[in-house]
């Protein structure tokens, strides 16, 4: 077997799935669901029962992040002519902002410039405190994909902003995420993309991160600590654009899958 293929054979991809009323972890295993008991980053076991994809309602894979980080400025192909800064420069996200694969982007009352931004997604698999940067892949479970849903003008207008950006990147459904977590998988050499309707509006590399994950998961650390389930999402690239009711958005990550949402 080739490097490539037997690096992406060793990848698991897990899942959070609804069928009727179960609510479920799962392994996603070409077009099975194997279903799990237990704590996700606790060894979770099989149960030995098995589901079509096409019959499960894939969900957020993390049902109850304690927060959400998510990364400023973080590929230069964002940044335009501005330096990048030194260190990370996470700001929070609700965990009421969360939204499936699948399910709609809500344009909130007053919206006017809601922006998608595809990102690649840290979930943190062990409690980080202090962790230094060598030790920071230990503590990180696997990678998702994630729309940093924005609101440019509540964002950055100087005569609406708002102070922070509560509601600019934290209204409700403006954080899908999913559809799987992929455990083993070199996250810092991945193909990122949006699509919009069909058209790419973003295309970049998780190696063009200013800083990688476990640069952001040490710096993170060493003022806040990180438990299992907290999400991180890095930074987008290039340039965004509006969406509007009607509109579909897709996020692909390469050796993840595609995270797929409509825009009402």
């Amino acid at each position: 077997m080739a490097p490539a293929a037997l690096a992406q054979s060793k990848v698991t991809k897990y899942c959070r799935f609804k069928k009727g009323n179960l609510v479920a972890l799962g392994i996603v295993d070409g077009e099975t669901v194997r279903q799990l008991s237990g704590d996700l980053f606790a060894n979770p076991k099989e149960t030995g029962a098995k589901h079509k994809l096409s019959e499960v309602k894939l969900l957020y894979p993390v049902a109850a992040p304690s927060k959400i980080l998510a990364l400023a400025g973080n590929y230069r192909s964002h940044l335009g002519s501005a330096p990048p800064r030194p260190n990370p420069e996470p700001f929070y996200k609700p965990p009421s902002c969360l939204q499936n694969p699948e399910d709609p982007i809500v344009i909130p009352p007053g919206a006017k410039n809601v922006h998608f931004e595809c990102e690649l997604v840290i979930v943190i698999g062990r409690k980080a405190t202090r962790v230094t940067v060598e030790q920071a892949k230990d503590h990180i479970f696997g990678v998702t994909c994630g729309n940093d849903v924005s609101e440019r003008i509540w964002q950055n207008d100087p005569k609406i902003k708002d102070v922070q950006w509560w509601r600019a990147k934290g209204a409700d459904t403006f954080g899908p995420v999913g559809p799987v977590i992929a455990r083993g998988i070199d996250y810092a050499n991945l193909r990122i993309m949006t699509r919009l309707n069909g058209k790419v509006m973003q295309d970049e590399n998780t190696s063009h991160l200013v800083h990688n994950c476990e640069t952001v998961v040490s710096f993170i650390s060493q003022s806040t600590t990180l438990v299992p389930g907290d999400l991180i999402f890095t930074g987008t690239g290039g340039t965004t654009s509006p969406m509007k009711s009607g509109d579909t958005v897709e996020v692909e990550i390469e050796g993840i899958g595609i995270l797929r949402n409509k825009v009402v």
